[in-house]
């Protein structure tokens, strides 16, 4: 069911109330300013949200009558804790805040290598408009599985468990951008907001602004001056700057080791031509934390020091920019081990973006090297109900495993490890976390198995520099680990 105006607009002023009731005197004074209205306008529009927003039905889930006040909206609270809700092998239910998957733009250029510019385009709306507090935002890599399949609203509704789609497409052709998007209820398919915006290609990030506030718009007019401000942050202002880094971010996706060492060599280029390019400077240290974690250090001594320059720079030009906070945070835990600074930068990008599935995702694993881990499996989970068909998912399992692990839990480790490698067979973190779980619940066999497969990807590694792999706060964490690992098969 398509929304009119001044249902948007009521819609708008009882979010903003945060679930507090709002008179019908209220509403007639900011939505009809001046003007005489009758009660049973209101009635009319109230009737018509609540056909929208609980899926024809015209109940009470969401807008409430208080008898003798006005209305409240329930289920919008910017403090409800996400993750708590749905099954992560079925479909996730329906949240009941606001909730969008922001879709893959179609590449409408001549030029298939442009398909990273179309991506991109797409990614920084996503964060964008992720910055929105009360409105949980699907990843980015879940929402990319739909790239290049035509699949109807509906369906990417009920298996994202949004309210809402944004579809769109890009056309860059000399020097000239046009992006296209249109917003979708994905219950009923019905079109609620659909617009074209036009600019020199200097002027991407003044039209990605646009289209981010007018989505934002869309769903709720009345948002907060400083949300719109923050959803309209640049990450840079010196375009071939971000056209590196847009294109190290897709070498970086496809995850190999070629891959990783290209996204670097890009995103130096971006640190190049702006030296304070706070993105730039977290998704290098982020790659650096992969090389650790996956045994692809070249140089450790230099790497060690390079990653810590680099990540204290992204956190030092960060700003409101989550991504570049908990990349540069999670390298400061992970590769200098300095897991009080990691935590508090982690926490500062969840502040800034709390719908950014990767700050939950580091979070998640800091607080386990902490000796926090059912915060960390809370934490991990969140992370996955943010991006649910996230292809990188591997990595929130093999997360869970290691938590459960430090938490003692041992079969509940071996299973989440499993998870993991069920997805990603040769994933060197998950078959350590495998070796070692088996052989502490007494599974040799198993243990001795995943052990010869790790020794096979990883003939480096030693039980003497476990903690060389994990910066563990306690002690007996590592006692653990190290003994579980040995039981496995692991040589001195």
């Amino acid at each position: 069911m398509q929304l009119g105006g001044r249902a948007l607009d009521l819609l708008a002023s009882l979010a903003a109330a945060k679930g507090a009731v709002v008179t019908k005197d209220q509403l007639i004074a900011e939505i009809w300013p001046g003007a005489v209205v009758d009660e049973n306008n209101i009635q009319v529009h109230i009737s018509a949200l609540r056909k929208a927003l609980d899926e024809g039905g015209g109940g009470q889930r969401y807008v409430r009558t208080v008898q003798g006040q006005g209305y409240r909206l329930v289920g919008i609270d910017p403090a409800e804790p996400l993750g708590t809700r749905g099954n992560f092998g079925e479909s996730p239910s329906i949240p009941e805040r606001p909730s969008i998957a922001i879709l893959p733009f179609a590449n409408l250029g001549n030029d298939p290598e442009q398909e990273y510019f179309a991506d991109g385009v797409v990614e920084d709306i996503t964060v964008a408009v992720s910055r929105i507090e009360w409105l949980l935002v699907i990843a980015r890599n879940s929402s990319f599985t739909y790239k290049g399949r035509a699949v109807d609203v509906k369906q990417i509704g009920r298996e994202l468990g949004v309210r809402y789609v944004l579809e769109g497409s890009v056309r860059k052709i000399a020097g000239r951008v046009r992006i296209t998007a249109q917003l979708i209820d994905a219950s009923s398919g019905a079109h609620l907001w659909a617009e074209r915006f036009d600019g020199a290609l200097e002027s991407i990030f003044a039209l990605q602004d646009e289209v981010s506030n007018s989505v934002v718009g869309a769903i709720a007019r009345k948002l907060e001056q400083s949300e719109i401000e923050r959803a309209t942050g640049k990450p840079t202002q010196n375009l071939h700057a971000y056209d590196y880094l847009l294109r190290g971010k897709a070498q970086v996706y496809m995850w190999t080791r070629e891959s990783i060492s290209e996204g670097l060599r890009l995103f130096y280029k971006a640190i190049e031509l702006d030296p304070q390019y706070a993105s730039a400077y977290g998704m290098a240290a982020w790659c650096y934390t992969r090389r650790r974690a996956l045994g692809w250090t070249t140089d450790p001594e230099w790497e060690t020091a390079e990653t810590a320059r680099v990540a204290r720079r992204a956190v030092e030009f960060a700003k409101d920019d989550a991504v570049a906070l908990c990349t540069g945070g999670f390298a400061l835990a992970r590769v200098l081990g300095d897991l009080d600074a990691g935590a508090e930068f982690i926490d500062r990008a969840l502040k800034v973006n709390p719908n950014l599935a990767k700050a939950w995702l580091t979070s998640g694993w800091v607080r386990a090297y902490l000796g926090e881990p059912d915060l960390s499996i809370k934490h991990l989970l969140q992370a996955m109900r943010l991006s649910p068909l996230d292809p990188l998912m591997f990595g929130m399992h093999t997360g869970l495993a290691f938590a459960h692990f430090c938490a003692s839990r041992y079969d509940e480790a071996a299973s989440w490890a499993e998870k993991a490698l069920r997805e990603k067979p040769n994933w060197i973190p998950a078959l350590r976390n495998a070796s070692a779980s088996y052989a502490l619940t007494g599974r040799d066999e198993e243990a001795q198995s995943a052990m010869a497969r790790l020794r096979q990807l990883a003939p480096e590694l030693r039980a003497s520099r476990v903690s060389d792999l994990m910066p563990f706060r306690r002690s007996e964490d590592l006692v653990r680990y190290t003994d579980g690992l040995r039981k496995a098969g692991l040589p001195e």
